[in-house]
């Protein structure tokens, strides 16, 4: 066994190996008590199951928008093309002003939707289990858009796109 699997350095090898994983990338966004908009940039996203239609996400603790998702009983997830990775890099931007000008206008909820991401998924609450330095949102899809814009790719720490 080598020592990059040992030890310290574990987490660097896991971080690595998990960079190494193709994923789409997609922004999450809801509203707080308040209605005031919030949002996150998230990479782990899947589908859960087809009856009922669940899928997840998973939002950092230490993310400012922690509190206000973990008590949300509704968010969006919208799937991001190559033209929108300007904004997943807002979205993953500490203290970013992420709505400013980015196309979002509110749903029948009040939830802030992306015009023309390659998907938007209108999610209600369905399970929060804690997954260690993350919260795992589950949510039951309840609307679903779908443009015919190819989803971006996120790859080894860079934005990809389909050719």
């Amino acid at each position: 066994m080598s020592s990059a699997v040992r030890g310290e350095q574990d987490s660097d090898l896991f971080r690595e190996a998990m960079a190494s994983f193709p994923s789409g990338v997609t922004v999450v966004t809801t509203t707080d008590e308040d209605g005031k908009w919030w949002g996150f940039t998230a990479s782990s996203f899947c589908s859960v199951s087809m009856a009922p239609p669940l899928v997840l996400t998973c939002v950092n603790k230490d993310a400012q928008c922690w509190r206000v998702f973990t008590s949300a009983q509704r968010w969006v997830i919208h799937v991001l093309h190559a033209g929108q990775v300007p904004l997943a890099v807002r979205f993953a931007t500490r203290g970013a002003d992420k709505f400013a000008g980015a196309g979002f206008a509110a749903d029948i909820h009040g939830l802030p939707v992306l015009a023309e991401a390659s998907v938007a998924l209108g999610c209600v609450a369905h399970a929060k289990p804690d997954g260690g330095d993350h919260t795992i949102l589950i949510g039951r899809v309840e609307r679903t858009r779908i443009w015919p814009q190819a989803p971006s790719i996120y790859y080894r720490r860079a934005f990809h796109e389909f050719t």
